[in-house]
């Protein structure tokens, strides 16, 4: 299947809606997947509640999140998902390339760049809105060393899954 270019998504209704795109470019693996949601949160609080990364390990199973250096995010900031049981598992490591947090009505985005062993690519997180409601926008692109590209589709729903409800929690708890 080399040298061609698919792209796989469903037609989305009107409003804030769940989107999965799977994208097959030439012959490297890549699984494409984007959520959306609206939410009567601000923009600057749905981003607080979004960017706090240690967080996401309370969503995600057997996750342990850490940042580096501790405190205030920035570009350069350091996350490590640490994914398994005791020394078994993987590390999906990450660094915020861009950060730009929603001010003055400009909507905010967050870049992170997956740097792992295992798992490479990319995720972004755009927070935007008025009025006491937001916007989300989490877009993310996976590859998964020595996945086959058959897997690619279930990666990426699987993905759109686990972050949607990640994504869910995060938004809906303090």
């Amino acid at each position: 299947m080399g040298g061609g270019r698919r792209t796989v998504e469903p037609s989305a209704p009107v409003g804030c809606v769940l989107l999965v795109r799977v994208l097959l470019v030439y012959d490297r693996p890549v699984a494409f997947f984007r959520i959306m949601r609206c939410v009567s949160l601000g923009p600057e609080e749905a981003w607080r509640r979004l960017t706090d990364w240690p967080r996401h390990g309370a969503h995600i199973p057997l996750t342990r999140v850490t940042v580096e250096p501790p405190g205030a995010t920035g570009v350069g900031t350091l996350l490590s998902a640490r994914t398994g049981i005791g020394p078994v598992g993987f590390d999906d490591t990450m660094e915020v390339v861009r950060w730009s947090p929603p001010s003055d009505g400009r909507p905010g985005m967050c870049r992170l760049e997956k740097r792992g062993a295992l798992v490479t690519g990319w995720a972004e997180i755009v927070v935007g809105g008025s009025g006491g409601r937001a916007r989300v926008l989490w877009r993310e692109e996976v590859r998964v060393a020595r996945l086959p590209r058959v897997l690619d589709a279930p990666a990426a729903w699987g993905g759109r899954l686990l972050f949607g409800h990640v994504v869910r929690a995060l938004l809906v708890g303090p």
